[in-house]
C-alpha cells in the first residue's frame, strides 16, 4: 500500500513512517525542506511541498491507499502571541485544505484519510471521564482543533473514509514532552506542575503508531478516535510514577503561578487537563501494550 504523511518528519510521522515501512508499504513524506528531512528511515520518499497546496504533489495520491495528515506547526515551541496563534492556525487550516485539493483531482481516490487531532478539542475539563461523543470546549486550543478536524471533511463527500485521532501527550524517549520533564527530577527537583490534580491524558509513541495503522487498516474506522491510554492519571500521579521509576523523589511541585508568568497562555498545555479515554479505538478491538504510566515509563526509560 502507498501512504502519504504529511509532517512526515516530527515525532508521530517519522516514528509512523518507520513502522509502514517496515511492514513493507510505500511511504512518501511530504516536506517543505526535504534536504533538511535527515534520520527518515530507508526507503522513505521524501518529496517537497508547499504545505498550503496540492502544487506538485497532487499526482502522488492517484491510487493511494492512504493520507496521514500530521501537518501543523509545533503548539509548543513557544509563548502564543497573536502572531503564533495565526501561524498555529492557518498551518493546519492550509494543510488539510491541500489534502481536499489532491483527493478531488484524483480519479482513483484514496481509501482513507487520517486527521490530526489532539485531546485539547475537549478544552480544559474536570472529573468526568471523555469520550468521542462529548461537545468540544470553548477556549482557543478547542477552537484549533475543531477548525483543523474541519479541513478535510470535504474528502467524505468524495467517497473517501476518514478518521480522525484527538491525540494526547504522546511519550518518547527522544522528542516531545518527556524528554523536558527528566532534568527537574535528574536534578531531585521534580514533581507536579500547578496543583497536581489535572488529568494527564497521555500515550506511549509505540501505541500511537499502532493506532493509527489499526485506522488506516479497519474499514469500519471513521469519525474521531481518542489516541490516548485507557487509563488516565493525574499531573500528580504521573510524577510520582515518573520519579519512582528513575528512583528520584517527587516532592517539589512547580507552582501554576510561575507556569502562567513563564509561558503565559500556553501554560494551559501544564495546567489544566482532560480524564479522556479511547472508548471508541477499544470497542473496535484495539488493543494497548501500554495500558499503565508505570509500564510505559520502565519500557522509555529503563
Amino acid at each position: 500500500m502507498r501512504i502519504v504523511i504529511t509532517g512526515g518528519t516530527g515525532l508521530i510521522g517519522s516514528a509512523l513512517a518507520a513502522n509502514l515501512r517496515s511492514g513493507g508499504h510505500e511511504v512518501i513524506v511530504l516536506s517543505r525542506s526535504p534536504a533538511k528531512a535527515t534520520g527518515m528511515p530507508s526507503g522513505v520518499q521524501v518529496e517537497r511541498w508547499n504545505a498550503r497546496t496540492s502544487e506538485g504533489w497532487a499526482h502522488l495520491v492517484e491510487g493511494t491507499g492512504a493520507i496521514v495528515n500530521l501537518a501543523g506547526e509545533n503548539i509548543g515551541a513557544g509563548r502564543w502571541t497573536d502572531d503564533r496563534k495565526r501561524r498555529i492556525l492557518d498551518s493546519r487550516l492550509d494543510a488539510g485544505r491541500a489534502v481536499v485539493e489532491a483527493v478531488k483531482q484524483a480519479s482513483d481516490k484514496p481509501g482513507v484519510v487520517i486527521q490530526a487531532s489532539g485531546i485539547g478539542y475537549y478544552g480544559p475539563r474536570q472529573e468526568a471521564e471523555i469520550d468521542e461523543e462529548e461537545t468540544p470546549g470553548q477556549d482557543w486550543l478547542a477552537e484549533v482543533a475543531v477548525q483543523w478536524e474541519a479541513t478535510t471533511a470535504p474528502v467524505e463527500a468524495e467517497g473517501v473514509r476518514r478518521a480522525i485521532i484527538r491525540t494526547g501527550v504522546v511519550l518518547s524517549r527522544n522528542e516531545g514532552a518527556l524528554p523536558r520533564m527528566l532534568l527537574p527530577f535528574r536534578l531531585f527537583v521534580g514533581g507536579p506542575l500547578g496543583g497536581g490534580k489535572q488529568w494527564f491524558p497521555w500515550i506511549h509513541q509505540e501505541d500511537e503508531v499502532a493506532a493509527i495503522r489499526f485506522l488506516i487498516e479497519n474499514s469500519e474506522a471513521h469519525g474521531p478516535f481518542n489516541l490516548c491510554a485507557p487509563n488516565p492519571v493525574t499531573n500528580r500521579q504521573f510524577s510520582h510514577v515518573l520519579g519512582a521509576v528513575m528512583g528520584r523523589p517527587s516532592l517539589m511541585p512547580t507552582p501554576g503561578f510561575v507556569l502562567r508568568m513563564l509561558f503565559g497562555e500556553m501554560a494551559t498545555l501544564l495546567l489544566d487537563g482532560q480524564r479522556a479515554v479511547p472508548r471508541r479505538l477499544l470497542d473496535l478491538g484495539f488493543e494497548f501494550r501500554f495500558t499503565t504510566a508505570e509500564a510505559a515509563l520502565k519500557d522509555l526509560l529503563q
